[in-house]
């Protein structure tokens, strides 16, 4: 989480591709085991079915197994690829004399802008890998399709007699276009904010990091911004993973129109703010706590 890149990103004692791993993974498990009652009813509000016949505030745990294997592995892979692919951009921008190609003040912040955009993309996409899986189980499970996410799991592989080994793939890996369409957005807005705020910090402090309670608070207030401007798509990803029949996004779009009016793409977004504000203070306050600890024992 420097803000000038490393003369190697995957050198040192502990090196920031280490550091970035735990950290992210404590991070990931934190976050989404503190706050997933609040994740639950949220699923449970976008649902086609209706808030009560979802589940009500009953079994508010339903499908945790599935985050308690998910999570770690998901927000590794995401700040794995993050730091790396944004220490990366950052030496390419760096020519041999030193100084940052493009010349001034702005342009630089500018350029960490588009860095921090970048970084981010490819990290939600990397870690979708482990996410979208993730996601459909824990929310088949929170929708009371079935009773666990053990539950989800079987009936979906119990379908391979009738859909075949690539069917029980895809039926996994449904809603992967979406999550990427609400995902990287999401990031695009949330880190550059994020990393913006930590960087007039640094300078008002004169200090090469900002504490965890820093890190967290702007996490809080960059993941309520991005998470009210990409609600319409967390109902949309919602509704294709809880479909029973798989379907196209566009025609998805329409039915939710027609049946349920514009209004319905902001379904849940006081608890998806709510959820998400608390979730990135946990988060990247968590992951800048962790990360700068390690620093601190190098």
């Amino acid at each position: 989480m420097s803000s000038s890149p490393s003369s190697s990103f995957y050198s040192s004692n502990l090196s920031p591709f280490t550091r970035a791993l735990l950290a992210g993974a404590l991070a990931g498990t934190t976050v989404d085991l503190s706050l997933y009652p609040i994740d639950t009813l949220k699923t449970r509000l976008q649902s086609s079915t209706g808030f009560a016949a979802s589940g009500g505030f009953r079994g508010i745990y339903a499908g945790v197994g599935s985050v308690l294997i998910g999570s770690a592995p998901g927000a590794a892979l995401f700040f794995v690829t993050y730091e790396g692919f944004k220490s990366q951009l950052q030496i390419l921008r760096q020519p041999s004399n030193g100084h940052i190609a493009g010349g001034g003040d702005e342009v630089r912040g500018s350029s960490k802008s588009v860095d921090h955009m970048l970084a981010a993309s490819a990290g939600e996409i990397a870690a979708c890998a482990v996410r979208v899986p993730t996601e459909v189980i824990k929310q088949r499970a929170q929708a009371a399709q079935q009773p666990s996410s053990i539950a989800v799991l079987r009936f979906i592989l119990a379908r391979r007699s009738d859909i075949g080994v690539v069917g029980v793939w895809r039926e996994m890996y449904r809603g992967w276009g979406i999550t990427i369409m609400r995902e990287v957005p999401f990031t695009a807005i949330q880190f550059p904010l994020w990393e913006g705020m930590k960087i007039w910090r640094r300078r008002q402090i004169a200090q090469t990091e900002v504490s965890a309670l820093e890190s967290g608070a702007f996490g809080s207030v960059a993941g309520a911004v991005a998470a009210a401007l990409t609600t319409p798509l967390d109902v949309l990803k919602t509704r294709l993973m809880l479909a029973q029949k798989r379907q196209s996004a566009a025609s998805m779009v329409v039915e939710i129109w027609k049946t349920s009016g514009p209004r319905a793409f902001l379904s849940g977004i006081g608890p998806r703010i709510m959820w998400i504000s608390a979730g990135g203070a946990i988060f990247l306050g968590t992951y800048q706590w962790a990360y700068n600890s390690m620093v601190d024992i190098t």
